[in-house]
């Protein structure tokens, strides 16, 4: 299994096909894992909140589904990715705690996180080819430089690979 990359919360990571990049505990936030399969160059970010631009503290870039795919994408370009290759797979997004306020969206964080960055990778022309998102549990994900594979660890929901 090369190199193993821990990627923290509110962390992003690239690696070539020689690396593993992984993120633990992926509860509300979103796991966004980008991958060139020409150029076999992999980046994860460990984002926590859809939006940048809602928060006074957002000096932490990769924090944020809006301003990490930016960065991320331009770490990979600096490895020889070609963004026109890139493909995109997400996990996480649970709703991890009960509010009992029914529906309110603003307590939904992984689900508006899911949606921004879906969203923002729509917007960059990255298409999503697979994706885990939701539910009331956390996962672990695993990245593989050599060939994409996302790896998906959880607690009581079994493993899968997408």
């Amino acid at each position: 299994m090369g190199n193993v990359i821990k990627v923290g919360m509110a962390d992003l990571k690239t690696t070539d096909s020689r690396g593993v990049l992984t993120t633990l505990g992926l509860g509300s936030c979103i796991g966004i894992s980008l991958y060139d399969p020409i150029k076999k160059i992999a980046g994860m970010a460990h984002i926590m909140l859809p939006d940048s631009k809602q928060i006074k503290n957002n000096s932490n870039k990769a924090k944020f589904a809006d301003t990490a795919v930016d960065v991320l994408i331009a770490e990979m370009l600096a490895k020889g990715a070609q963004q026109k290759n890139f493909k995109a797979k997400l996990a996480g997004g649970a709703q991890m705690f009960s509010f009992g306020n029914g529906g309110n969206d603003i307590m939904k964080i992984g689900y508006r996180n899911a949606i921004a960055a879906e969203e923002k990778l729509k917007s960059l022309n990255i298409p999503v080819i697979s994706k885990d998102v939701g539910g009331t549990y956390g996962r672990t994900i695993e990245l593989y430089g050599e060939d994409g594979r996302l790896f998906i660890k959880t607690i009581g929901h079994g493993t899968q690979t997408i």
